[in-house]
């Protein structure tokens, strides 16, 4: 009895891989674990002391463990891929910002919940598909980032803790007025606007899911191209490994910081499309994705490109098989854990990169 009441106890709450099912008394009590194979594994564990029986009636009824095939967990692993590739497209922003311009934006994530709302507006009134409103959100919050870094990062740029004070400031604005502009209503895309469900080897695949991973790879391939072969993406390597170097070989650091908010407020805005399609958008959407962004920067190494998009899969990773191993109310607590394990491991995040140190 002890054992059944203790293996009860830590499989109940994993109902996406295990669930009790109750099966007839004849069946044989064996224990049969399977692997996480195509086909079912069914574990029976017997009652000491044989089968009760009930009150003048049959055998009473004795719960089987069922596992689910391997099928269920790759469509968790795609899950957790998904929603790590929105938050490594906010994360390159953050990384982006702080490489070059040395300060935290923290109204990076409601810059995402702008390019949310421009992408809803765009399906929802011009009927545009995915892709091209993720292009219009990219072109909006760019042009908002740059006017952000224009008004209120570059009158104080170098200015520390009052610079990161200033784009809360900001973050609070930007809400605001898109709460008095659109209300507190949640808004959502509309039906179809990421396509149906694909049905693959027993998985059902929702397009969204494949749509967010496979644009946050393009994106961060199109980020570094442009670092690496153009040349103001040269310029914004230069600014970020040494501004003063930089400035000596006649690099306008000025610009190449507006190049680089206005390339991240563009990842965000595309990134807000995704994940605005995937659940509802309203002014406050951005809070959480981009705190969880901003914690896979860090994870990664902030500072570090590739860092920011290794964080951010291996954030979506960790909170969906938290989230299905000990229930939702862990799932984003998992998100934190996994910043407090991986910093006093590794205070400089998984690739090592020093905390001012960028590293594009």
């Amino acid at each position: 009895e002890l054992l059944h009441c203790v293996l009860c106890k830590i499989y109940t709450p994993c109902r996406e891989f295990c669930f009790l099912r109750i099966c007839g008394a004849t069946q044989k009590p064996i224990i049969a674990w399977g692997t996480l194979l195509k086909q079912t594994c069914r574990a029976t564990i017997p009652l000491r002391g044989g089968v009760p029986k009930g009150r003048g009636g049959p055998p009473a009824q004795i719960p089987t463990v069922i596992c689910i095939n391997g099928g269920d967990s790759m469509q968790q692993v795609i899950n957790g891929l998904s929603s790590g590739a929105v938050y490594a497209l906010i994360a390159l922003g953050y990384s982006l910002i702080f490489s070059v311009m040395r300060m935290v934006n923290m109204a990076h994530c409601d810059v995402m919940m702008a390019g949310a709302y421009t992408g809803w507006l765009c399906a929802d009134y011009l009927g545009l598909g995915l892709f091209a409103s993720c292009a219009a959100a990219a072109l909006v919050c760019g042009a908002l980032g740059l006017v952000i870094e224009r008004l209120v990062c570059r009158p104080i740029r170098g200015a520390g803790l009052s610079l990161m004070t200033a784009s809360i400031g900001v973050s609070l604005l930007i809400e605001y007025i898109f709460m008095l502009v659109f209300g507190a209503d949640a808004r959502a895309y509309p039906p179809g606007f990421t396509g149906g469900v694909l049905s693959a080897g027993g998985l059902n695949l929702p397009q969204s899911k494949l749509t967010a991973l496979g644009a946050a790879l393009i994106l961060a391939l199109v980020l570094q191209i442009f670092l690496f072969n153009t040349q103001r993406g040269r310029a914004m390597r230069a600014v970020a490994d040494d501004e003063k170097a930089a400035r000596l070989c006649g690099i306008d650091e000025k610009k190449a910081a507006g190049l680089a908010f206005a390339a991240g407020s563009a990842l965000a805005g595309a990134a807000g499309v995704i994940y605005g399609s995937m659940y509802l958008v309203t002014p406050l959407m951005g809070v959480s994705p981009g705190m969880k962004a901003f914690a896979a920067a860090v994870i990664g190494g902030i500072g570090d490109l590739g860092g920011a998009v290794l964080g951010g899969f291996v954030l979506g990773l960790t909170e969906t098989l938290a989230g299905n191993l000990f229930g939702t109310a862990f799932k984003n607590a998992a998100a934190y854990i996994i910043l407090i394990v991986i910093l006093l491991l590794s205070p400089g995040g998984l690739t090592g990169s020093k905390f001012g140190k960028a590293r594009l």
